[in-house]
Parts: C-alpha cells; structure tokens; sequence
C-alpha cells in the first residue's frame, strides 16, 4: 500500500507540473515574448479558461501527502516555513494578476498587474524547482524527523544546507528553462501571427539551454547524492526514463521545425513525466532524504498512515480523482483551437 501511494502522490505531482506548468511557462514569457497589449491578452485568454483548474492538482497533492504520509506533511511544512509562505504569496500575486488586468482599464494598472503575473509565475518556477533540488539532494532532518531550512546558509550543499545554494539554484535555473519552454509550445498551439513566431524563436533559443541545464543537473546530482542510482541499478527497466528524456528533447526542435505544434508540446510533457518519474525512481522508498544521517530520512515506511485507512482512502482518492480528470476532459475540449482577440475569456 505505501508503494502504491507514493506512486500516486508522485503521478498528481507530476500531472500539476505537466499542466500548470505551461500557464506559469506562459506568465514567465508573459512580458518578454507580448510586445503589445493585444498581445499580452491574447495569452491571458489561451490559459484563461484553464489555469485555476491547474492548480487545483497542487492541492489535490498536498491533500494526498496529508493523508497518506502525514509526517512528511509536518515535516515538510514546518521545515519549508518560510519558502511555503512565499510560495502562498506568489499564487495570490498571480492570481491578482491575472483576474484584475482587465477590471481597470488604465495603462498603469495594467503593467502593474502584467508585472505581477510575469515576475510571479517566475519566481514560482524558481521555488518549485528549487524545493525539488531540496528533495533530491536531503534536509538536515533529526532523529525526530523534523528541520528548519534557513533560506540560504553557505550556497553549498552539506550536513546542514540552506534552501537555496549552488545545486538547488541549478535545478530551479532548469526549471525555469523547461516551463519556459513548455509555456511557449503551449502558446504556439493556441495563438496566430507575430506573436507566434516570436514565440517559436523563444522555443529555438531556448532549447540549447534547456539541453544544456539538463546535462548538468543529472552531473551535479550523481555529485551531490551518488546513492541515487542504486534503484537504476538493481531494476534496469527504469533506464528507460532517462531515454524517453532525451526524446522528449529531440521531439521538441524535430516537431516545431516540422510544424507539427501538437506533438512538440506532447514532446515537452514527456520530457517532464520522464525528469519526474525518474527522480521518484532514484528517490524511492526515502519521500525526504536527511543529509545528515541516512537513518532519520523520512520514507515510506516511516511516514505513512495506517493500513485500513490508505485502503479506504484509495476508493475515494480514484471517485475524486475520476471527477477531476473528467472536468479537465471537458474544460479542454470545450476550449480547444486557436485564440481570437476579443473572443474567449475576458
């Protein structure tokens, strides 16, 4: 039973990033890719009907964690206080953002609410991808299993490390590349004229980047916790992820060369799933990883509820689970195709 919901935990956690993480991608773009106000509506109105709907699956996550592996919700969030707090701060500054722009019709408050949607949705994608370098490279846990995480302490990782030093600030700069890049073959699916091929130059610059971060952070990493490949190691069929991430990157430039918009923004989504899926491979049966003592790492085992209880919970976790997807089954359905100006949301 703890497998099977750490899998769980661990798919809703990376269908959040898949799908999200194109709108917080589109805000990062927001004032650099828009050059007109037209513009900038424009990619409210492609992530418009569906971004709330997106986030939805971060809370789904943090109900399930709750649930399944409470002393992981504790430990995590009192550890990760002040990074939490600021992370809250941002999803309602994106928010205000993205739903006041079009309640006061004065240039002012207009950049004022596209700065706010911009510079939060990118310092979102710096947090997350820095707490993911946390996970993977451990916490100074006790032998209670709880921390405190300062936000920074020397810049490198150690027996008691901050929130932000070399390696977490690289996988946060990946982060940003990777939501960057799928934000843009998002918007290239649902926009038309000059915005569009700005963006398909974003997706041309953006890419060596990408490729680039992506070399690093698994050589920073296999640095940071050699460890990690034990799992690859002992079942050779999970090599397979790291192969469908270097597909997924080829998919992406051999389709928007092609034209083929739908499958490179599919190719970005398997780029994610398999970064993702292979992190929680390389993690898995630890859900935190004490850099101090291997012994106070938080796992599965030690972190999960009861037997009874994550039985019960599985019935009604697949009943919520089947009314969520089948609400974003319709949302996109209905919402599908390009974007007009003046049509759609707002």
């Amino acid at each position: 039973m703890e497998t099977i919901w750490f899998a769980l935990v661990a798919l809703m956690l990376v269908g959040y990033v898949v799908l999200d993480g194109f709108d917080l991608g589109a805000g990062a773009l927001h004032l650099f890719a828009a050059r007109t106000d037209g513009e900038r509506r424009l990619i409210l109105q492609s992530i418009g009907p569906v971004w709330d709907g997106n986030e939805v699956w971060l809370l789904a996550a943090g109900g399930t964690l709750f649930y399944a592996f409470p002393l992981l919700y504790a430990s995590s969030f009192s550890g990760f206080y002040l990074a939490l707090n600021i992370v809250l701060w941002l999803l309602v500054f994106r928010a205000i953002g993205i739903e006041f722009r079009m309640h006061l019709a004065h240039p002012m408050w207009c950049a004022f609410f596209d700065g706010a949607f911009a510079i939060s949705s990118m310092l979102l994608i710096v947090f997350f991808g820095a707490a993911l370098g946390n996970v993977l490279r451990g916490v100074s846990l006790g032998a209670d299993h709880y921390f405190f995480a300062a936000l920074w302490t020397d810049f490198r990782p150690g027996s008691n490390p901050g929130i932000l030093d070399w390696y977490t600030i690289l996988c946060a700069l990946l982060a940003l590349a990777a939501l960057s890049m799928h934000g843009a073959l998002y918007l290239i699916l649902k926009t038309e004229g000059g915005l569009n091929a700005r963006l398909r130059a974003w997706v041309k610059g953006l890419w060596p980047a990408q490729v680039a971060l992506s070399a690093t952070a698994l050589a920073a990493t296999l640095l940071v916790r050699p460890h990690l490949l034990d799992n690859y190691k002992n079942a050779p069929v999970a090599w397979t992820l790291p192969l469908l991430v270097v597909g997924g990157l080829a998919g992406i430039v051999h389709f928007t060369r092609n034209g083929r918009e739908r499958n490179a923004f599919l190719a970005s989504s398997v780029y994610l799933v398999a970064t993702l899926g292979g992190a929680a491979v390389a993690l898995y049966p630890a859900l935190l990883p004490s850099s101090a003592d291997p012994a106070n790492s938080i796992t599965i085992y030690n972190a999960a509820a009861g037997a009874s209880s994550l039985s019960i919970g599985l019935i009604w976790w697949g009943i919520g689970m089947a009314i969520a997807v089948g609400y974003s089954v319709v949302v996109y359905t209905l919402f599908k195709g390009k974007v007009q100006a003046g049509t759609g949301y707002h």
